[in-house]
């Protein structure tokens, strides 16, 4: 529990996308298992119009014994779920989740008015979970249940139900647009950065290994790597492995405005990953301050590069890696393309965008009276 409107706090674009969603509505009641501050660095404070917070214990335990253990906490945990959806209008589960997806099961039971995103990555669902949660979601969309796929493409989600669509993700303001700026690319010291979570597929290890092969070509290069996670101290090993730790500095955990202020100073954002990305926010929050994008083809990532705001690779590589960075580096002229295109592309996806689309998607979705977009505009969001 912090010092905040409502008392608590967590990370990630999510507090920033509840205070936004929770002014489409009178009030909401947000159902979430909350922990103990021991650790507030990179938090953001929960504020929202008439946003309540209603705590949860946090499941034990992790993967199997998580799952295995949810029946005997969702015997205290239940009821006060069941509870909050009791009151409500309308019930939004973001998922994958199992407290999510518990939500969904007790709004279905209640015949609630439905609202999900699903927030991992649609197009490729790798575990049973996945697939069960995409099955559902195809299942049990239309009339109340409102379904929003994280994503984005020239094909709709699903062709086996078309009322489910895209929705894009983002922490990013319109006012952060318009205050962004970046200093001028300085080519003695080229300034490298990664911003996620620091886990197995995400890319910093390739970056790291590609590093030696740029410090050939810029000897004064520095990446930063920013994030927590299980990975960190295996990173930071390799890093001295590869004789580059003088290079390569780690800060950790970050709230948006860090990240924002560390990106604000940075000239190329490199994330070759692997792993199955939903919506990489990170990535859109670097091509909101004109960084060039070291990228691979997963995901949303070719849509948000198809303007040219940098490069796409077929696979992670840590050669062809180094290879791309050197030569985005390396072409001032090529560089301030992209900067620019980089710009253009991030003003189409902004929260106030975003907090219109899903407005104007459950208007249509709930055949509501009183239209979303109404509301949004007599009670506009006060600026961060």
């Amino acid at each position: 529990m912090l010092d905040s409107q409502v008392g608590y706090a967590t990370d990630g674009g999510f507090p920033l996308q509840m205070r936004y969603l929770s002014e489409l509505f009178s009030n909401t009641t947000l159902v979430v298992p909350c922990g103990g501050s021991e650790n507030a660095a990179g938090l953001t404070p929960l504020s929202g119009n008439q946003l309540v917070v209603e705590p949860l214990s946090i499941p034990i335990g992790t993967g199997i014994k998580r799952k295995l253990l949810i029946a005997v906490w969702l015997l205290k945990a239940g009821p006060t779920i069941w509870n909050a959806i009791r009151k409500a209008d309308a019930v939004h589960a973001p998922i994958p989740g199992d407290v999510g997806t518990i939500g969904i099961l007790f709004a279905l039971l209640q015949r609630k008015r439905i609202f999900i995103r699903h927030c991992g990555n649609w197009l490729r669902p790798k575990t049973i979970a996945e697939r069960f949660w995409k099955f559902g979601m195809e299942k049990l969309a239309g009339r109340n249940n409102a379904m929003l796929a994280t994503g984005g493409g020239p094909a709709p989600p699903s062709v086996r139900n078309s009322t489910i669509e895209w929705i894009f993700a983002t922490s990013l303001t319109k006012m952060q647009l318009v205050a962004s700026k970046r200093e001028s690319l300085d080519p003695n010291r080229p300034r490298i950065v990664i911003a996620c979570r620091q886990e197995e597929r995400k890319g910093t290890d390739v970056v790291i290994r590609s590093l030696p092969r740029v410090l050939r070509v810029f000897p004064n290069a520095q990446l930063t790597v920013a994030g927590g996670g299980s990975q960190l101290d295996r990173l930071k090993s390799l890093a001295e492995n590869c004789g580059v730790s003088e290079n390569v500095r780690f800060l950790g955990q970050l709230s948006q405005t860090q990240v924002l202020g560390l990106l604000e100073a940075s000239d190329l954002f490199c994330f070759p990953t692997s792993a199955s990305e939903g919506f990489p926010k990170a990535v859109l929050e670097a091509l909101a301050y004109g960084i060039p994008v070291v990228t691979t083809r997963v995901s949303i990532l070719p849509q948000l590069l198809s303007q040219g705001g940098g490069i796409l690779l077929e696979t992670p590589d840590p050669e062809k890696v180094a290879d791309a960075m050197i030569e985005v580096l390396s072409d001032p002229e090529q560089y301030e393309e992209m900067s620019k295109r980089a710009i253009e592309t991030a003003r189409e996806y902004t929260l106030e965008n975003w907090q219109e689309r899903i407005a104007e998607f459950l208007e249509r979705s709930w055949r509501m009276d009183r239209p979303f977009r109404k509301y949004v505009q007599e009670h506009p969001v006060s600026p961060l």
